[in-house]
């Protein structure tokens, strides 16, 4: 009979590192978060092995965590605005989704998208410029909430039911994550040679990877997508995949494309209504804005910007612009790009990214006050946008009103728990202000949210011994500090285990 592994759950989530965070030696100790408090349920029958919801939340916090100590997550706020939007839009208006869903961006330029514990799904940058429409991208994410709402990361951990906890942390970091340092054959080598156990979770992959696309494809249709996207997508990735040959990118190793899935998708497709959709100027932006980042040189990014609005060579105009603005600010030509940027704004006055983007203008050309005031006007008008809110406090620090900078943020961080960057500016805004034990808290939970546990210690230790700290706070911090001790503690046996 073969032993029953330990329950031990912060083994379980260091299954869910990416895979390169579990398959070297030592790396899949890395931060994990709050999970020592809890078991895994026992290994047994199939109902037994399900995660409860509130387990399933823990881990997939101790998920994200550790995402964020391995890999460049995005932090650009717009960026991040614009992912969530197209989620939710996804989420809320599907019959076929429910549930609390988060998106980020991970700065990667490979082809790649993958879901997560409860509901983190991660997209890299590389896809969204590898897209060639809005619907093509929604249908990458849709395809990946069908993942989550289907709960086959659950079924996957039942199917690693009978392996070793080591084993199963790799088999199932390969199935959630996709393996990305080495591919199945690397994951398979890691586990000791278990090649069998390897190709049956390949083959419970492609039932996932099936019914994902039929499942994503209502959710396309349902919130006024092309869902004949999908099949398109998966055409051009399967013309990728005779083209790489053995070497392919990291979204054909995790979502295998073949010809009778190409077919399948299409013939699904067919039996939607032809619609014709237009994309949102967002996605162009979110397009141009990552066109200048992945640049190799200003020069380079200013000179392909430039060529195509002389050419017309662009699906969207004011897009192209934008990304000139963008490219122009990236080589110190600050006068053009202010042009550019008045030009946009003209146009469309309330345009949250062309705000944004000319606030930041003006703090690099000194003009700080000018940008406080345009945000302070934009945020009046749209108090609801995150964006603006994290701009305005950030551009408030820049002017050196951190009291009002904290009135600002204070809110984010209370709705925002979970958000590294609102807690780092927190932490800017209190130090600033003078509540410097504060700011130590505060940069505590920031090194916490991006997997520093130790260094999170630290800064709860600096903070208690702040002049003038009061008996609650003290109180509070020295809660936390045990709290977080604790886990260090634990992140070091498991480390020595593993």
């Amino acid at each position: 009979m073969t032993p029953r592994p330990s329950k031990t759950l912060t083994t379980f989530a260091a299954a869910l590192l990416l895979g390169q965070s579990v398959v070297v030696p030592g790396a899949a100790a890395g931060p994990l978060g709050d999970t020592s408090s809890f078991d895994l349920p026992d290994f047994g029958d199939s109902a037994d092995a399900v995660l409860s919801p509130a387990q399933e939340k823990r881990l997939g916090h101790a998920f994200m965590r550790s995402v964020r100590s391995t890999e460049k997550v995005v932090t650009d706020s717009l960026l991040n605005d614009y992912v969530q939007s197209l989620g939710k839009k996804l989420i809320t208006r599907s019959k076929s989704a429910t549930g609390n869903f988060t998106f980020f961006l991970i700065d990667d330029p490979s082809v790649n998208a993958f879901a997560g514990p409860s509901g983190y799904i991660g997209i890299h940058t590389g896809l969204i410029l590898t897209s060639e429409s809005e619907s093509e991208l929604a249908a990458v994410l849709a395809h990946e909430i069908a993942h989550v709402t289907q709960k086959h990361l659950v079924r996957t951990f039942e199917a690693a039911s009978r392996m070793s906890i080591p084993a199963a942390a790799v088999l199932l970091a390969a199935a959630a994550l996709g393996a990305v340092a080495g591919g199945p054959a690397g994951v398979a080598a890691a586990i000791g040679g278990q090649a069998a156990l390897m190709q049956e979770q390949l083959n419970f992959t492609r039932g996932n990877e099936q019914e994902a696309d039929r499942v994503g494809m209502q959710i396309l249709a349902d919130s006024s997508f092309d869902p004949r996207a999908m099949p398109t997508f998966f055409e051009r990735m399967g013309r990728a995949t005779r083209a790489y040959a053995t070497v392919l990118p990291e979204f054909l190793r995790t979502h295998p494309v073949t010809t009778s899935r190409i077919a399948d998708a299409q013939g699904r497709a067919e039996k939607f209504p032809y619609r014709q959709v237009a994309d949102d100027r967002r996605y162009y932006l979110a397009r141009a804005t990552l066109r200048v980042q992945q640049a190799r040189t200003p020069d380079e990014a200013i000179q392909a910007f430039r060529s195509a609005l002389n050419d017309h060579r662009y699906q969207d105009e004011p897009s192209e612009r934008y990304g000139y603005a963008l490219a122009l600010m990236r080589g110190r030509q600050f006068d053009a790009a202010r042009r550019e940027l008045d030009r946009l704004r003209s146009e469309e006055p309330t345009r949250v990214e062309y705000v944004v983007t000319s606030a930041r203008l003006h703090v690099r050309t000194n003009q700080v006050e000018r940008g406080l005031a345009e945000l302070e006007q934009a945020s009046s008008r749209m108090p609801g946008s995150h964006p603006l809110r994290v701009e305005l406090g950030e551009t408030l620090l820049a002017a050196g009103k951190a009291e009002r900078a904290a009135k600002v943020l204070e809110p984010l961080a209370k709705s925002q728990a979970d958000n590294p960057q609102v807690m780092r500016l927190m932490a800017q805004a209190a130090g600033q202000a003078g509540r410097r034990a504060e700011g130590h808290q505060y940069m505590a939970e920031y090194y916490y949210l991006t997997g520093a546990v130790d260094s999170a210690v630290l800064q709860l230790e600096i903070g208690l011994k702040q002049p003038g700290v009061t008996f609650y706070h003290s109180s509070v911090m020295e809660a936390r500090l045990a709290e977080l001790k604790k886990e260090a503690e634990e992140l070091k046996k498991e480390k020595k285990r593993l």
